[in-house]
């Protein structure tokens, strides 16, 4: 059975996915109000109304009966969270569990990507893999046809999570990219905000598309740099789930931007979204990466200023588009 850590919009529409045809899932919410809930009305008002869950999903807020009960382990919650989600499953998790997670984020204090804060906790030859895009959580709960990219450093771990997630509408594509997986998941949550911004100010879709090929060309520089693979940023993970974040009206992290470019005030937008919007923080993280590793990424340096450092929308505009012709902007 797969236990899915975190009961918010990713995390149920997974334990969804992993009820299909028939198999046993266990969702762990923390709060034990909303897993009696969930438990009892077979819905998840609060992120995914309307959406029945399957008799064969178990909700639970006892982490360590997840644990014990389910063969794998997936995190489902926000990077914020990820350091003491890993800390609390320490003593309790198993090699022979492995460990999965599905969240698009850096730790926030290092910038490290996550399969370095896991391997942290749990040591370098712990079982690993993360889950990455394409894909929307409503769309996955509808069961809309979806596709997803799967990292993973051990092949018993890739193939149970194969087993037990992998349907006619939901394609799973494998690579050994940790690096590459982890950064494409993050990075792009930083241009969705770009690509809102430009939206919201109306530059059209030639000025989209030129942040998504720029976006996708300072993700790979980073990545080459971090020790990723070329061919993950062409695939799934990268250019994939960058498009869809940066085009769909379902990305919280372009409804960010596209509210700043409207004259927003952040921690408003934050609020009236009332669901992380990853890139936020990120934008701080990639900074201090960039500057670690002396990769010019001016995208995502725009992106920052925007964001933390109360730069005008048309202003770091400006600075992308009077950056020297000889340079990549």
């Amino acid at each position: 059975m797969l236990g899915i850590l975190g009961a918010g919009s990713w995390g149920t529409a997974l334990a969804l996915q992993a009820t299909r045809d028939g198999h046993q899932a266990m969702l762990w919410e923390f709060r034990a109000s909303a897993a009696q809930q969930m438990q009892e009305a077979r819905e998840n008002s609060e992120y995914l109304p309307g959406i029945p869950l399957s008799d064969s999903l178990q909700i639970t807020s006892d982490l360590q009966k997840c644990v014990h009960l389910c063969d794998t382990l997936l995190i489902a919650v926000p990077s914020l969270v990820f350091p003491d989600i890993l800390r609390r499953l320490k003593s309790i998790i198993s090699v022979d569990q492995g460990l999965a997670w599905a969240t698009k984020g850096l730790h926030h204090a290092t910038g490290q990507l996550l399969h370095e804060v896991a391997q942290k906790e749990l040591g370098k030859d712990f079982p690993l893999a993360v889950l990455s895009g394409p894909s929307f959580a409503l769309e996955v709960a509808r069961r809309q046809p979806t596709i997803i990219s799967l990292a993973s450093t051990d092949i018993n771990l890739t193939n149970r999570l194969i087993n037990h997630m992998q349907s006619n509408t939901f394609r799973i594509y494998t690579s050994n990219d940790l690096i590459g997986v982890c950064l494409a998941g993050a990075y792009k949550n930083i241009l969705a905000i770009a690509a809102g911004i430009a939206d919201g100010l109306e530059l059209g879709h030639n000025a989209r598309a030129a942040l998504i090929t720029r976006g996708l060309a300072e993700m790979q520089r980073l990545g080459l740099e971090l020790g990723a693979q070329t061919e993950t940023f062409m695939g799934p993970a990268g250019l994939g789930d960058l498009v869809l974040t940066c085009t769909g009206d379902l990305s919280r992290n372009r409804r960010v931007g596209m509210a700043l470019a409207a004259g927003g005030n952040l921690q408003r937008i934050q609020a009236d979204i009332g669901r992380v919007a990853e890139g936020i923080e990120t934008a701080r993280a990639i900074r201090r990466i960039a500057v670690l590793t002396d990769v010019e990424m001016p995208i995502a340096e725009e992106v920052f200023q925007v964001l933390h450092q109360g730069r005008p929308p048309r202003r770091a505009l400006e600075v992308l588009l009077s950056r020297e012709p000889d340079r990549q902007i």
